[in-house]
C-alpha cells in the first residue's frame, strides 16, 4: 500500500492560511455578493461565474443550500413544479413525476449537485459569515456588505465589541429568503419599504416571485422568498422550481446591470 506523503501539522496550518487569506483578499471586491447560499442565491451564482463574474456567496451557516437539503417538514424530498424540471435536468438531478406538471427530487442530491455546479463554474464562499450592513456611499449608492463570523453572535454581551469588516461590490443580490436581511437594514434606514410575505398560495406565488425578482435599489437586485417580504407575495412552502428559476433571472439582470455600468 503506498504510503502518505510526508506532511506535518505545520504545513497543513499553513495551507489552509495561506490560500484562505490569498481568496479573501481577491474577494473583496467582486462583481456581485450574493447573501445567502439558498438554491436562489446558488442558482445566480452559478450563472453568474458561468458568464464570466466574480461571485462571492455569503452563508451564515457552516453548509450551503439553505432548505433544499431537507424539503418540507423534515422530509428531505423536494418538490418541483413545471417548468423548473428544465434547470433539474440541465444540472443532472435525478426526479420524478408524481402527477402532472408535479416532479419530486431528493433534496440531498438535488442540493449537492446545485452546490458542484456552483464551484465548478467559479462561486467562492465565505461561510459561517453573517450579513450586518451594507455599504453605502453619500449618494445613496450601495457598493459592498459589512460581515463578520457567525460565531461572535453567540459570545457573551460582556465579551467586548468584534468590529467586521467590509467586501465591495458593483451589485449586492440578497438571497436570504423570507428574512429578507438585505431589504431590512435599508429599511431600517428609511430607504425603502417591505410589506411582509404573506400566507401560503402555491398557484400563485411561483409566479408572482418571478415576475417580481428585480432590482428594488440602486445596486440591489432581490431574488426568491426575499421577494415575497419586499412585496407582500404569497409564500409557497416546500417546493423549489420558483427558487431556482428566480436565481436565474436575478443572474441575467445582474449581468444586464453589469454591462451598463
Amino acid at each position: 500500500m503506498e504510503k502518505f506523503s510526508p506532511v506535518g501539522e505545520k504545513d497543513i496550518t499553513r495551507a489552509i492560511v495561506t490560500e484562505f487569506a490569498r481568496q479573501f483578499s481577491e474577494y473583496v471586491e467582486s462583481d456581485c455578493i450574493i447573501i445567502g447560499g439558498g438554491p436562489s442565491g446558488l442558482m445566480a451564482g452559478r450563472n453568474l461565474a458561468k458568464a464570466g463574474k466574480k461571485v462571492l456567496i455569503v452563508e451564515r451557516n457552516n453548509y450551503l443550500g439553505g432548505g433544499f437539503w431537507i424539503g418540507g417538514y423534515l422530509m428531505n424530498k423536494v418538490t418541483v413544479r413545471h417548468p423548473g424540471e428544465r434547470v433539474l435536468d440541465e444540472l443532472g438531478i435525478p426526479y420524478k413525476a408524481v402527477s402532472e406538471g408535479l416532479l419530486v427530487a431528493d433534496g440531498p442530491h438535488a442540493c449537492s449537485k446545485l452546490i458542484a455546479s456552483a464551484c465548478d463554474s467559479g462561486v467562492k464562499f465565505a461561510n459561517m459569515t453573517v450579513f450586518e450592513d451594507l455599504v453605502l456611499r453619500e449618494d445613496g449608492r450601495l457598493c459592498g456588505a459589512v460581515i463578520n463570523w457567525t460565531p461572535i453572535l453567540a459570545l457573551p454581551r460582556e465579551i467586548t465589541c468584534v468590529d467586521p469588516v467590509a467586501i465591495e461590490s458593483t451589485i449586492v443580490i440578497d438571497a436570504t429568503g423570507h428574512d429578507a436581511q438585505v431589504l431590512k437594514k435599508l429599511e431600517e434606514r428609511g430607504l425603502i419599504k417591505t410589506k411582509g410575505f404573506g400566507a401560503m398560495w402555491v398557484e400563485r406565488s411561483e409566479d408572482l416571485i418571478l415576475e417580481h425578482t428585480g432590482e428594488v435599489y440602486p445596486g440591489l437586485i432581490v431574488t426568491g422568498m426575499a421577494v415575497s417580504t419586499m412585496y407582500g407575495l404569497p409564500r409557497m412552502g416546500p417546493t423549489f422550481g420558483a427558487m431556482l428559476l428566480s436565481g436565474e433571472v436575478a443572474a441575467e439582470i445582474t449581468l444586464e446591470k453589469l454591462a451598463s455600468s
